[in-house]
């Protein structure tokens, strides 16, 4: 008789992935990666209201996605920018969900946004790859394995 397999149990990165998921907050992040930090630039670019916005930073701040800055001494205004665990996490996800939306997501391809690697100053094209062969991973190259306990 076939083994049943397990279902996939999120204990660590739920809240995360519930945080992300939102509406509004992966569109923030989005945004707050390709350069828009200010609110009324936020506000504009995504046509939120002023009310949702400010939920949705605050709790990306408090889950450590955002940092805030002040920007002007005599006014409580603010730029947010990506922190650094967030940008470990989240930018990885942000470029390949806007590299298949603009290949594959309305049938049409556009223009892929340029990339900077600032390491070496050159732009580039990140990919996934393999830490031992170190070859290019598509999703058909990988297979879940048991996880450590699983029988």
């Amino acid at each position: 008789m076939a083994e049943k397999a397990r279902p996939v149990v999120f204990r660590h990165g739920q809240a995360f992935l519930a945080a992300v998921s939102e509406r509004w907050n992966y569109q923030i992040l989005r945004e707050v990666f390709f350069g828009v930090h200010r609110f009324g630039e936020l506000k504009r670019g995504l046509g939120i209201s002023a009310t949702m916005l400010t939920a949705r930073l605050n709790h990306l701040t408090e889950l450590g996605l955002l940092e805030k800055h002040a920007y002007r001494e005599d006014k409580p205004w603010y730029e947010y920018h990506l922190t650094e665990g967030a940008r470990e996490l989240v930018v990885p996800a942000i470029v390949a969900v806007t590299r298949w939306a603009e290949n594959l997501a309305d049938g049409e391809a556009v223009p892929a946004r340029p990339l900077l690697h600032t390491s070496c100053g050159s732009e580039t094209e990140p990919y996934l790859a393999c830490s031992h062969c170190h070859q290019s991973i598509e999703a058909a190259d990988l297979q879940p394995l048991p996880a450590d306990g699983d029988k």
